[in-house]
């Protein structure tokens, strides 16, 4: 019998804390296990790039070049691999070639011998200089197809594309699946096809959110797929992927047995079973099937950190709303695939179009670039309405959109001084300087677990009622209020029906968009969505006009510039640039 063994590569120190965990897994939780995830023989594994990076310095306070660095040693015999965002790297934005050249450098300095690497709209010019750099460097390039389904997209298409990224050089092609959203025939057509014109391996990554994922794994295997991506079963399903044990015990005894020991495996999995544990609050409501992502197409690694991200807004009861106006934005936007950038783009679009109760009343950066061309082509022709509120003359880039920008070392270099001089440290913050230099003050200080912000107002705290927001009582007698609790505003309904004697009611909603507040000495702008103050656009005694940006707050990873909402001077300014505010806090007062 002749064999064709089936390789895999493990998921669960990347893409499967991630779907599930919004990436939150911390390295101490990995070292533990990493030599005996070294013994099992996969034929890679992921463990940085994606979501990790932007995490550790965001959120865990870890340097992630000394988390690659920490696995390679406990990990020597298995390749490492990353994902790769092309021109953005593992950031939002695109990056000067300067810089993407040093990124993937320093990369394989650290321990990356696996590049997976992909561009979310597939315009390969935005990965030309990443692959180029990794062949360099004599590392092996998975050049990515994004796949997703839509007007404009085919199988076809996608065997154009995987004869292209052969030529450009790839070692690998990676079918990227984000979503889940292949299906069993789709998937055996494009893999056989993908056979005959091809000669690299090709490599399944497919998520499991949609059920549909055994029957596309097996499809896969029957049409001669190399490699696929599984998660260790504690991590997998849901949002993430196929389990790595059930598809090792499928295979034993078949022409394409993996090798793997399901007993080595199943101490692996003991080990996530308790880590798992720790990240509780960060976990998915998205455990089961869910077979509507086959009309949002939101990936699995997007889907726990829009939760989270909607939580922190005390606004998670809108998730199907937001769900529902994501495939709306992406028509709107030209029918990107949603993958890093560009499903957060959407999603937060998508987000804010919901929670200010207006579609594109206040239009992110990152959306006004993507529609402008400046991360690449768009797979088909923008919405008219949203092109007019972006441009004016409807221009759009039309060449490679990093040959538009000037290199960025020398810059980033002369900015840190001689305060931050390593090559790592100078990287992180050419990715992300204002979240970089606010890691460098905590590196390596223990850090208090920040306490979760309440959806509810506190039943003892005191809370001062205004006018009520409706002239009458409904029809079961209550009547709804605005009521600021500890500097923050709430809409309060007040039951006053029901049986004589019984206690009035109170339901307290999610924090609203105040409207802009009367003063003394004029009229405050109020935050129309919880972030930071990204950076101030103004200073006291400018004058302003009526939607003029004044400052820019970040929410969501997403950049949002605030507009005046009336002319005049600005009187005082109330927040400074890193300020934390929620909803309805005021910003500045313009007379």
């Amino acid at each position: 019998m002749e064999t064709n063994p089936l390789k895999i590569t493990e998921l669960v120190l990347r893409d499967a804390h991630q779907s599930l965990l919004a990436t939150r897994m911390r390295t101490e939780d990995m070292l533990p296990i990493a030599e005996k995830l070294d013994q099992v023989g996969f034929f890679s594994l992921e463990m940085w790039g994606g979501a990790t990076f932007d995490t550790c310095i965001r959120f865990l306070n870890e340097d992630p070049w000394e988390r690659a660095r920490a696995l390679k040693k406990k990990m020597p015999n298995t390749p490492l691999q990353m994902l790769l965002r092309g021109q953005n790297a593992v950031g939002y934005r695109h990056y000067a070639d300067d810089i993407v050249e040093r990124f993937v450098k320093q990369s394989v300095d650290v321990g990356i011998n696996i590049f997976r690497i992909f561009d979310a709209l597939n315009d390969f010019r935005n990965i030309k200089t990443a692959i180029k750099t990794v062949k360099k460097c004599g590392e092996t390039v998975e050049g990515c197809i994004s796949y997703t389904v839509s007007p404009v997209h085919n199988v076809e298409l996608y065997l154009e594309m995987g004869k292209k990224l052969e030529e450009m050089g790839s070692d690998i092609l990676c079918i990227k699946d984000m979503a889940g959203l292949l299906t069993p025939d789709v998937t055996k057509t494009l893999i056989t096809e993908l056979k005959k014109i091809i000669k690299i391996p090709i490599h399944l990554h497919t998520h499991a959110t949609t059920g549909l994922v055994g029957m596309n794994m097996q499809c896969a295997i029957e049409a001669g797929v190399d490699m696929v991506d599984t998660a260790i079963s504690s991590l997998s399903m849901g949002t993430s992927h196929y389990a790595t044990e059930c598809l090792v015990a499928g295979l034993k005894g078949t022409p394409r047995d993996t090798g793997l020991d399901l007993d080595l495996l199943e101490e692996i999995n003991d080990h996530f079973t308790e880590v798992k544990k720790n990240y509780a609050e960060f976990e998915s409501d998205f455990k089961g099937v869910d077979i509507n992502i086959l009309k949002s197409q939101i990936p699995g690694g997007m889907i726990s950190n829009m939760e989270n991200q909607l939580k922190e807004q005390n606004a998670l009861d809108k998730l199907d709303e937001v769900l529902k106006e994501v495939p709306r934005v992406r028509k709107d936007m030209g029918y990107p695939p949603l993958v890093t950038p560009t499903s957060q783009i959407v999603g937060s679009q998508a987000t804010l179009n919901v929670l200010t109760g207006e579609r594109y009343k206040i239009i992110t950066k990152e959306t006004r670039q993507c529609v402008l061309g400046n991360y690449g082509k768009l797979p088909a022709a923008i919405d008219e309405e949203l092109m007019s509120k972006v441009s004016a003359d409807g221009k759009v880039t039309s060449c490679r959109p990093a040959d538009l920008l000037e290199p960025e070392w020398d810059t980033v270099c002369k900015e840190l001084g001689d305060k931050y001089t390593s090559e790592e440290d100078r990287l992180t913050y050419a990715l992300f300087p204002k979240v970089a230099l606010k890691f460098f003050e905590t590196r390596g200080k223990p850090q208090p677990k920040p306490a979760a912000a309440p959806a509810t107002a506190p039943a003892t705290a005191p809370a001062t009622a205004a006018a009520p927001t409706t002239a009458a009582l409904t029809p079961a007698g209550s009547a709804v209020y605005r009521v600021r609790v500890n500097g923050k505003d709430y809409t309060v309904e007040v039951s006053t029906g029901g049986a004589v004697g019984t206690s009035p009611s109170i339901t307290v909603a999610a924090p609203v968009a105040a409207p802009a507040a009367s003063t003394a000495n004029g009229s405050a702008l109020v935050a129309p969505l919880p972030g930071s103050i990204f950076s101030m656009k103004c200073k006291e005694g400018d004058a302003v006009n009526e939607g003029d940006t004044v400052l820019v707050m970040e929410s969501m990873k997403m950049e949002s510039e605030i507009a005046a909402h009336q002319s005049g001077t600005i009187q005082s300014i109330l927040v400074k640039e890193g300020d934390s505010v929620q909803t309805g806090d005021e910003l500045v007062i313009i007379g």
